[in-house]
């Protein structure tokens, strides 16, 4: 090549290199401004991964697509993978008599009396080889191999800065799969049915519920009073079912106002309406071929529910102001605490949206009609917030065991958990005492009973549990129990005799 070619030629990949934002399309514009000046066959920009001592071929021209996609090379492997190993060009005469040269995609059966020569050259980012550049040409004995190697290595000098950014946005994307990934996994094990916390026979009727319809795409109502765990359950159905790793969008239908619910939905084109300054993708059309939570379902307006109705019959929709038809693949989850069944007779829910959101339903039972899982919720959430919080607190005592008990839970688990929290924010000692406990627990029952003990007795009742607990925590050493009480061994040993407290029992 004359020298005034060259220089066109490098001005050529200069240009071209700047014009695309979009830096696969710049280096494919580079690798045809080189096919046309070399008389290029084939040519590859291969790229090292060094986490994993791989490479991959990045930018191609003359090869199939699942070649590219198809084949890589261990460091070292074949001629491009020596180049790369080494740092050094390698330019072949004839590819047929080269013994080292692999051909893994398959691209270059030889036709008769046809060969090609072969020029690779490393791609150098400061004293590392990132990757390589590599030509096939027509064998011709009055081409220049050296020259055209000289050539090349100018041009992957070039080329280098573009292949640093593509290697960083090609590592970025793994990094971001496998932290998708991670999260996928992390959010399954969240929201694994061994997660919810419960061994009453209530809810292992929930839990065996679970596991038949979360491999299926049955609509699922979620029925429970408020702070029960319908979203909790919620999300353990999609979690395990084929759809976990497609969307899980959630809607607060009662935390939406009737004039925003549709577009919320549905979503909008500009102009359908004031203020509708741009299109708005919809929470259904966000969910395509995963699921949607509509929580609070009973709160939403006879207008939207002739839509869902829709949608739940035929799959399809349109936007708010639109006139396309769109379909959508989408699992429906709803949860409700309202009485759906008086709604209907009282006509503000449609009946035969009922029908169809009812196809499986799951009934959480309030807290109070599953007091054996009470004691457990609370030790998940007495754990939780103690490290939360960085406390050393490792129990509760026995009467403010009998005060969580007795409690009637209006608020059910979301209640124990906001008390249990307040406890732990309040507690300094290493046991959680029936005063560390909210004011409304210390009514113990639904009914508003008049105190039945003096003060005298509530004062005697406390100094015998915590002479209690000290005996617990020294394992009956007297002596450290009244010095972890601020008193004397005599006042100890008098108040435990009168309280029929026997230090023996707890050695």
């Amino acid at each position: 090549m004359k020298p005034i070619e060259e220089v066109t030629l490098l001005y050529g990949i200069t240009k071209a290199l700047n014009e695309h934002l979009d830096l696969k399309k710049s280096l494919y514009k580079v690798m045809d401004i080189l096919s046309s000046s070399m008389n290029m066959v084939r040519g590859t920009i291969t790229i090292l991964n060094p986490m994993r001592n791989e490479i991959n071929i990045e930018v191609a021209l003359g090869l199939p697509r699942n070649a590219m996609q198809r084949v890589k090379y261990k460091l070292g492997e074949g001629i491009t993978g020596r180049v790369i190993e080494t740092g050094k060009a390698v330019a072949i005469p004839k590819i047929s008599e080269e013994p080292l040269f692999l051909d893994r995609t398959g691209s270059r059966k030889k036709k008769k009396g046809q060969d090609h020569s072969f020029i690779c050259v490393p791609v150098i980012k400061g004293k590392q080889v990132i990757g390589a550049l590599s030509v096939d040409r027509p064998f011709d004995k009055s081409y220049s191999l050296k020259s055209g190697q000289k050539l090349l290595a100018v041009v992957a000098t070039m080329l280098a800065s573009h292949v640093i950014k593509l290697e960083t946005i090609r590592m970025e994307k793994e990094r971001l799969k496998e932290e998708n990934r991670r999260l996928q996994n992390v959010l399954k094990d969240k929201y694994s049915i061994g997660n919810i916390i419960g061994n009453s026979n209530k809810m292992r009727e929930v839990f065996q519920m679970i596991s038949q319809v979360s491999k299926s795409n049955a609509t699922v109502l979620i029925r429970g009073e408020s702070g029960t765990g319908k979203e909790l359950v919620a999300n353990s159905i999609h979690y395990n079912s084929h759809r976990e790793k497609n969307p899980f969008i959630k809607v607060n239908c009662a935390a939406l106002p009737a004039t925003l619910i549709e577009s919320e939905l549905f979503g909008h084109e500009k102009g359908s309406f004031t203020g509708a300054i741009k299109q708005k993708i919809g929470k259904f059309e966000l969910a395509h071929k995963g699921t949607i939570f509509l929580d609070e379902i009973g709160s939403i307006d006879l207008e939207v529910q002739a839509n869902l109705l829709r949608i739940l019959q035929e799959k399809e929709f349109e936007r708010v102001g639109g006139q396309r038809t769109i379909k959508t693949d989408v699992r429906i989850i709803a949860a409700t605490n309202k009485n759906l069944e008086r709604a209907v007779e009282e006509e503000t829910f449609r009946g035969d949206l009922y029908y169809r959101l009812n196809v499986f339903p799951i009934y959480l039972p309030p807290l109070r009609e599953r007091k054996t899982d009470i004691l457990l919720l609370a030790d998940f959430f007495l754990e939780k917030y103690a490290v939360e919080n960085s406390k050393d607190i490792k129990r509760f005592s026995t009467p403010a065991i009998d005060m969580l008990m007795e409690y009637h839970w209006p608020g059910n688990v979301r209640e124990l958990e906001n008390c249990i929290e307040r406890a732990i924010l309040v507690c300094e000692e290493g046991v959680i005492h029936s005063y560390h406990l909210p004011p409304t627990l210390q009514t113990g029952k639904e009914s508003d009973t008049v105190p039945t003990l003096s003060l005298e007795d509530a004062i005697a009742n406390l100094e015998r549990e915590m002479i209690i607990d000290a005996l617990k925590n020294t394992r009956g050493n007297i002596t450290i129990a009244a010095k972890i009480l601020q008193t004397t061994v005599r006042k100890f040993a008098y108040k435990a005799q009168r309280y029929g407290v026997d230090y023996k029992n707890y050695r």
